[in-house]
């Protein structure tokens, strides 16, 4: 089962890594959508939800890219993706970069879909969330 649900994260990721953001085929209709963290916390339920925070998310920012690092199966129902992001701030003009700019997702998956999506701009809180270190092992390497 990991290996299906890695394979269903990293197609969703590889959609994303090219802009695409509109598609949602894999996710549950009563999914749980979290920014955990970061210039928009909050939490949503549902596909409109999802769509209404990411819509949302991606009209402040201009070039908004993120980028798959490494894949972890924590266990048969998770998936934590580290990821780079960039973009720059609409409003304020700030590049990414100049940022602390690596952050992770965790994906909750059963029967197929994504169940439960996690955004963490800060990769270090999702470890903690997690109670994980950036040293542990734990799971399947990109």
């Amino acid at each position: 089962m990991s290996s299906t649900n890695v394979k269903l994260v990293r197609s969703v990721y590889e959609a994303w890594e090219r802009g695409e953001f509109g598609s949602a085929q894999w996710a549950d209709p009563e999914i749980e959508f979290i920014f955990a963290d970061g210039p928009h916390p909050g939490t949503w339920t549902g596909l409109e939800g999802m769509a209404r925070a990411q819509r949302d998310f991606l009209a402040s920012w201009a070039q908004w890219r993120i980028e798959a690092e490494e894949y972890r199966v924590l266990d048969e129902q998770r998936v934590l993706v580290f990821a780079r992001m960039s973009g720059r701030g609409k409003a304020s003009g700030l590049e990414l970069a100049q940022m602390q700019n690596s952050g992770a997702t965790l994906f909750h998956l059963r029967r197929g879909s994504v169940t439960r999506l996690a955004l963490y701009w800060d990769r270090q809180a999702a470890l903690t969330d997690l109670g994980l270190s950036p040293g542990d092992q734990t799971g399947e390497p990109r």
